[in-house]
């Protein structure tokens, strides 16, 4: 049985300086924009801001120099994210590039992968997106019915992927297709990296109650992509798959996707705030602390090379839980009419629209709940 072990954070170097040196940078090259666009920003995309950052080495810090990475300690990353979300920076553009396909290619791509695709990420210019969802599948990610067979000019491709985040503007999807005929579940699949403009391949939004486009429809029509699309070992894509979620749910956005509104609830609160305020502003603040010590010993964790899956999930499902009851919590308390034209209304009114959807992003709570029952041994 596994529990939830806890590991020291202790990056390299003098943090408090990384931490400033970010703060002067934004102070000088974030945009002001809407407030709005600031909660929930790793899904605002702003290409000239992503190329600003890239420019500046706050992308791909951890891909080795040769490749136009920064050649940083991971956990110098992660308080390089850290800063830029508590900031509000709209970092939705190369965010998933920068996460996870990236270290990906590193870890499994071939040379010639590496080669072709991390500089484009470590600049902030080229976007990826994960093809994992499928239509009927709901989070079960093993039900992959989208194929690839092999053929003498390369790999054919049909199928659908759902629920894709960024497709619509992502250059490149990491996808996870059934390469053996006949296999089952996990068994008999591999990854493929696929060029977005290739023939064959048409992208359709599905459009969230807010009106955002996020998530998108990918449709592949007997599309032919090169042998060298293949990355890691044929048959071995769930091995590759899980290693790669454990860098999707264990960050700092899986529990400040609604920090704008509670730094606004305090700035709103003022010197003196309302009694029944000051609680909550503690009981919100108490409860983001505890999950960012749970999320950085993680990183801490995945930093040294082990498996975090069931930590990870931890973060994950009690980040979401935070996240997604943070505005209902604040409505409940503050005298905020629904068109108030505040700030604060303003984000209320957002984040009680969008928050719902937080928790479908890397997984359902229902799926993330049963990998930790089974990583503790209860089921």
């Amino acid at each position: 049985m596994q529990g939830f072990a806890l590991y020291p954070f202790d990056p390299p170097g003098d943090i408090g300086a990384l931490r400033a040196e970010l703060r002067a940078w934004l102070a000088v090259n974030q945009p002001q924009g809407d407030i709005v666009a600031r909660a929930n920003c790793w899904a605002s995309f702003d290409a000239d801001f992503s190329r600003a950052l890239g420019a500046a080495g706050y992308i791909g810090m951890t891909l080795p120099t040769r490749y136009g990475g920064g050649d940083r300690h991971p956990l110098e990353r992660y308080v390089i994210i850290e800063e830029l979300l508590a900031a509000g920076a709209p970092v939705g553009a190369h965010w998933i590039a920068d996460r996870q396909t990236g270290p990906l290619i590193l870890r499994y791509g071939s040379e010639e992968q590496r080669e072709r695709y991390l500089p484009g990420i470590a600049r902030g210019e080229l976007y990826a997106c994960i093809g994992l969802s499928e239509p009927g599948a709901g989070s079960d990610l093993a039900a992959v019915r989208t194929t690839a067979r092999e053929t003498a000019e390369g790999w054919r491709v049909s199928g659908q992927k759902i629920w894709t985040t960024g497709a619509h503007f992502s250059h490149v999807m990491l996808a996870l297709v059934r390469t053996e005929e006949g296999s089952e579940r996990n068994a008999g699949l591999s990854q493929l990296l696929i060029d977005l403009d290739t023939p064959g391949i048409t992208i359709r939004p599905i459009i969230d109650m807010a009106g955002h486009h996020d998530f998108n429809e990918v449709f592949f029509d007997d599309v032919l992509v090169p042998h060298g699309a293949l990355v890691g070992t044929r048959g071995q894509g769930w091995q590759q798959v899980t290693a790669e979620l454990g860098l999707e749910r264990s960050g700092p956005e899986r529990y400040l996707s609604s920090h704008a509104l509670l730094a606004t609830l305090i700035d709103a609160a003022g010197a003196d705030p309302d009694p029944a305020v000051a609680v909550l502003i503690g009981e919100l603040t108490a409860e983001m602390w505890t999950l960012r010590q749970l999320s950085m010993s993680t990183a801490a964790k995945l930093a040294v090379g082990e498996d975090p899956m069931v930590e990870a999930s931890v973060v994950k499902e009690l980040g979401n839980a935070f996240e997604q009851e943070m505005p209902r919590r604040v409505q409940a308390i503050v005298d905020c009419p629904w068109d108030d034209p505040g700030d604060l209304g303003r984000l209320l009114r957002a984040l009680l629209i969008a928050s719902p959807s937080f928790s479908l992003r890397g997984g359902t709570r229902e799926v993330i709940r049963g990998i930790i029952a089974r990583g503790l041994g209860l089921r």
